[in-house]
């Protein structure tokens, strides 16, 4: 018996192109939008907004409590998450004495603001929620999600025929395959008019995700995998940037990989196929946009890292070396290094929040009462040799008489490994004096990133009072300097 080794779950080639697309997405709006929820139905409810684009982790990005029934809540969707594919999530009590109940209603954001009815009982039921009159990108796309469902249904029953017919050398099965192609051919057509006419919205992006490639019905099972896999990027548009925010690329390229998978009747032939279905991929990607290019070789890196084929990884680093393609990685570099332009001096240090555990309390830079008139951060890693080395000429110093009433310091390690945070253990106990945070997502942390530090140490010494940046020194003796003025 053949065994298949798919990455990402095994999934029928013929039941690929017959799924309806999920909602959503579009890039980087002018201004943030606003999202009126009107609430009804239930005693009170939290609700979270949640963000999809991009990745397949749902995280909140609002949050309000204690929403009553009868009352209206407006939460401001930040442009840097727009347009985007969103859920919002109602923890509800349905009486004042009930236990919370979770519902979702998945939600497309763009540049429109929005006002919606709901009651989260009932909210993806459209005679209990709705937006007001004239929202256009969820209309839109429910609009399109009806439609696409009754095109692709006649074309599913004819695909079943064909698939499952026991004369393929009848008249009557060619005549199945004239009218399938017949078929396809118009609902691909259907595809690219609703495209034009909506290509002002967002959701015109997701529509080509349903695109159906043509099969050689009168092929082998294995030449009509071959010719699907040949012809799975005939439908996309890979220079459209907004195909990146969508949830539905991830699961467009699962489908992908796993054509590949049913080909793998071993693992060494698994590692054999999988960098190839990589090259074919990144290849066609190269061609479009500078982000969709890197988004498709961080996609296949994360698949080969996480499934322990080096081979994968060792055939990406031509393209994850390559100035034009825009990775994660990439893109995060050149943020922090345009957003370290705005860590200027008379500006204000962005804000720290976190858990103090040493102390067993929360630690906030903008209520931090310092006791002294400057306050020094610095990022730095136990494991880190130049960390260390600036450490152990700063901690000398900064404990003498006439030091310790000017300055105070804020050590914030980026140490994530347990080797990195036994160091750091060891370290901050003989750093008596200082107060010790340590960010657990390391340089990937929220904190790593708003102040753009990309490698440690980093210092920033700020006025303890106004919690502005009075100097951006870059060793030791650039500090001494600073308190000798």
């Amino acid at each position: 018996m053949n065994m298949h080794f798919p990455i990402f779950g095994f999934t029928n080639i013929f039941s690929i192109f017959l799924w309806l697309a999920t909602p959503f997405l579009l890039s980087a709006q002018a201004q943030d939008v606003s999202l009126v929820i009107h609430l009804r139905g239930v005693s009170e409810s939290k609700i979270s907004l949640m963000t999809l684009s991009g990745t397949r982790t749902i995280k909140p990005i609002i949050e309000v409590n204690g929403i009553k029934n009868g009352e209206t809540t407006k939460l401001l969707v930040p442009k840097n998450s727009l347009p985007g594919e969103f859920v919002i999530r109602f923890d509800y009590k349905e009486k004042k004495e009930s236990a919370p109940y979770p519902s979702e209603k998945s939600i497309i954001i763009n540049n429109q603001d929005l006002e919606l009815w709901v009651s989260p009982i009932y909210c993806n039921n459209a005679d209990s929620t709705w937006f007001q009159k004239k929202e256009k990108e969820n209309a839109t796309f429910a609009q399109f999600s009806k439609e696409n469902g009754k095109q692709k249904e006649k074309i599913g029953l004819l695909q079943q025929f064909l698939m499952n017919y026991d004369d393929t050398q009848s008249k009557f099965y060619k005549l199945g395959i004239e009218e399938y192609e017949k078929r396809r051919n118009d609902y691909n057509q259907w595809l690219d008019k609703q495209v034009k006419q909506d290509k002002s919205l967002f959701v015109s992006s997701l529509y080509r995700f349903q695109f159906i490639p043509q099969i050689p019905w009168e092929g082998t099972e294995t030449e009509r995998l071959l010719s699907v896999i040949d012809h799975y990027f005939d439908g996309i548009d890979l220079k459209d940037p907004l195909l990146i925010k969508t949830s539905d690329i991830n699961k467009w390229m699962d489908n992908y990989v796993n054509l590949y998978g049913q080909m793998a009747t071993s693992v060494a032939l698994r590692d054999s196929l999988l960098p190839a279905a990589a090259h074919t991929a990144v290849e066609k990607a190269k061609l479009g946009n500078p982000l969709v290019y890197g988004w498709m070789v961080d996609y296949f890196y994360k698949g080969f890292e996480s499934n322990n084929i080096p081979s994968g990884m060792k055939a990406l680093e031509p393209y994850t070396n390559d100035p034009n393609c825009l990775t994660s990685k990439r893109m995060e570099i050149e943020r922090r290094l345009k957003g370290m332009q705005t860590l200027v001096i008379g500006s204000k240090a962005p804000s720290i929040d976190l858990e103090d555990g040493q102390a067993g309390k929360h630690f906030d830079l903008n209520t931090f009462d310092a006791g002294t008139p400057l306050t020094l951060l610095l990022f730095w890693s136990a494991d880190c040799s130049h960390c260390v080395e600036t450490v152990n000429a700063l901690f000398p110093w900064s404990q003498l008489p006439e030091n310790k009433k000017k300055i105070s310091v804020v050590a914030l390690s980026l140490d994530e490994t347990e080797t990195e945070i036994i160091a750091w253990d060891k370290k901050t106990a003989a750093l008596t004096g200082w107060k010790h945070l340590r960010a657990k997502e390391g340089v990937r942390s929220k904190v790593a990133s708003d102040y753009f530090v990309l490698a440690t140490p980093v210092m920033i010494l700020v006025d303890s009072k106004t919690k502005e940046i009075v100097s951006l020194p870059d060793n030791f003796s650039q500090i001494e300097a600073f308190l000798k003025k």
